[in-house]
């Protein structure tokens, strides 16, 4: 104890001595917090659409009126061609185009039917998808309101309606802060704990420390708890700093037990910062192993589950997040956070990030040698 007392004393005077660390700890956070959440959002608006209006009819325009006034699309462009409206597209000035063909009214009242053509640019495959998602329920939601319209109620007969009645849990209002600030606060603890703890060992090899603790009689375990201590005090700091930007800029108050938040980012911040040490001890300059973590680290995050959802995922890539530790802290602090889950939810995410946590820290212990 007194051999890692003495440890711990080195290292946390190295690391205030180093004001670079003190700005990732508490800047760094700080500013992605405020930034990321507003920028991250799934919600599609502002789609430049243009018309083309081949009829220039009262119901063309009732059906323009009403995708116009939605909030979600912008009018570019009201041509009377469909060239003139492809012209838009190809110069990245509309992201739709809606055409409605000649006899459009007519048709629908005296044929009960009528088609329109939406030409959407799939460059980008989400906002295309959503948008041309947004327009076709519009529409069908207008077509509805015409059947309505033109239908003559009797006593005799009648039309039947279903109707629906949406209850959202866990988060009422959608709002998209309140679902992507918990996972980019995983992020975020997992790059500062992760970058860190990568750049340690190597630094003391660079600099030319390490031969000196080396010929001491100090423990290979002793070595790397030295190390993996004082950055697992920091990243529960970190982690404290986001739990209450979370809470005074947005409002977000964990549902669940607090304690038992902090209990598992704990242990996954054991693992995480084995994964550091052991990068550490296989690289010999701190490029090197700012490289490898910085690999790592975006593989964790883009299969983490924040921007793309697991269970969209091919087979393969289901498997590759298995072993992927941020992904269970993302889906924990969510639990947490917005659901109220307890222990007993979270058990096996508990159980599989202890087993990443022994096997990391183990490997780095086994990995680190004293002699070169």
């Amino acid at each position: 104890m007194r051999t890692l007392k003495f440890l711990l004393q080195k290292e946390f005077k190295q690391i205030f001595r180093d004001k670079t660390i003190i700005a990732m700890i508490l800047v760094m956070p700080t500013i992605q917090l405020l930034i990321l959440p507003l920028a991250a959002n799934y919600e599609v608006k502002n789609i430049n659409l243009a018309f083309t209006d081949n009829d220039h009819s009262a119901y063309s325009q009732q059906l323009i009126s009403k995708i116009t006034s939605s909030g979600y699309f912008r009018l570019t462009g009201y041509n009377t061609s469909f060239k003139e409206s492809m012209a838009l597209i190809e110069s990245d000035q509309a992201d739709l185009v809606l055409e409605i063909p000649q006899d459009f009214e007519r048709n629908l009242i005296r044929e009960n039917q009528q088609k329109v053509f939406i030409a959407v640019n799939a460059i980008n495959g989400v906002k295309a998808n959503l948008g041309g998602a947004y327009l076709s329920t519009i529409i069908q939601n207008f077509n509805t309101e015409i059947r309505m319209e033109l239908v003559t109620p009797s006593k005799s007969s009648f039309i039947p309606v279903i109707e629906t009645t949406n209850s959202n849990w866990y988060n009422t209002l959608l709002n998209y802060n309140i679902f992507m600030v918990p996972g980019i606060l995983a992020i975020l603890v997992t790059m500062i704990a992760g970058f860190l703890s990568a750049l340690n060992i190597v630094r003391e090899k660079e600099v030319g420390t390490i031969e000196q603790i080396n010929v001491t009689p100090i423990k290979k375990y002793h070595f790397v708890l030295g190390k993996l201590i004082p950055f697992w005090i920091l990243g529960l700091v970190v982690f404290t700093i986001g739990l209450t930007l979370s809470r005074v800029i947005y409002g977000i108050v964990p549902m669940g037990s607090i304690p038992l938040l902090y209990c598992f980012v704990g242990v996954y911040l054991l693992a995480i910062l084995g994964f550091g040490l052991l990068v550490s001890t296989y690289c010999e300059t701190q490029q090197q192993a700012m490289f490898i973590a910085f690999f790592f680290v975006m593989i964790f995050v883009l299969m983490g589950g924040l921007f793309t959802s697991i269970d969209s995922m091919p087979e393969w890539a289901k498997i590759v997040s298995r072993f992927n530790p941020l992904s269970y802290l993302i889906e924990v602090m969510r639990m947490v956070i917005l659901k109220g889950s307890g222990f007993k939810d979270i058990r096996y995410h508990f159980f599989i990030i202890s087993i990443f946590a022994l096997v990391l820290n183990s490997w780095a212990v086994w990995n680190y040698r004293k002699t070169s």
